[in-house]
């Protein structure tokens, strides 16, 4: 693994770039408006960083990021993603993406309607339940007695492995979320997120704190439909 593809360069995408350059890694970003948009990201993270199209971007991916308002998933590119890792950071907002029946329903998580939109890629869910200045300022290397654990899900155990080993390089620990129909476990309002990685409640107005592998695991299980 030498080169993360992102889909979509906003918060989270930003930051896991940063983390993926800070970890020697080179990173190849996109948007929905454009490559010449991203110049001052590309500038600040330096020469291991260029920005593209989302379908040369899925295509130079190694690992790839889909990082977009859940609402958009289907803009994807499917083809050039075929066979790939692709790591699904979103979260259904029906506020903001509409009311989807299935979720609403708890007939499927929104990882799984991203899977179905990729039938040829093996989805793995992470990165969906830290908010983005908790995941760039959490980052340890391994073996830190303060180092955190982010939960991932997913159907194929290789590109759940895959995953743990960038994660791992990027700075945290992991903790099997099972799969992709157990995903809802780290998503909005459930006991995983965000609340673990800050100093108090609301999270987004606290100072990030480590959150360990079992204080994440122990969420999980707390969390209900």
């Amino acid at each position: 693994m030498t080169t993360i593809g992102l889909i979509g360069s906003g918060h989270i995408g930003g930051t896991v770039a940063r983390l993926a350059v800070d970890a020697g890694l080179d990173v190849v970003l996109s948007n929905s408006r454009g490559p010449e948009t991203l110049a001052d990201l590309v500038a600040e993270l330096g020469p291991r960083a260029r920005a593209a199209t989302a379908a040369d971007a899925a295509v130079a991916g190694d690992i790839v990021v889909v990082t977009v308002p859940f609402k958009n998933y289907r803009q994807v590119p499917v083809e050039p993603l075929a066979g790939k890792v692709v790591i699904d950071t979103n979260n259904y907002a029906p506020a903001r993406d509409g009311n989807i029946p299935e979720l609403d329903a708890g007939e499927a998580t929104s990882s799984e309607l991203l899977q179905r939109h990729l039938p040829t890629s093996k989805v793995v869910k992470a990165f969906n339940n830290i908010l983005f200045s908790h995941l760039a300022a959490l980052a340890r290397p391994a073996g830190s007695d303060d180092r955190s654990a982010l939960p991932i899900a997913g159907d194929d155990p290789e590109a759940k492995a895959a995953v743990g080993h960038l994660l791992d390089a990027l700075g945290y620990d992991t903790v099997d979320a099972g799969p992709l129909r157990e995903s809802w476990r780290s998503e909005v309002d459930t006991p995983v997120y965000g609340t673990p990685y800050a100093a108090g409640a609301p999270f987004w107005e606290h100072d990030p704190a480590p959150a360990p592998i079992e204080t994440i695991r122990t969420a999980l299980a707390a969390a209900k439909r």
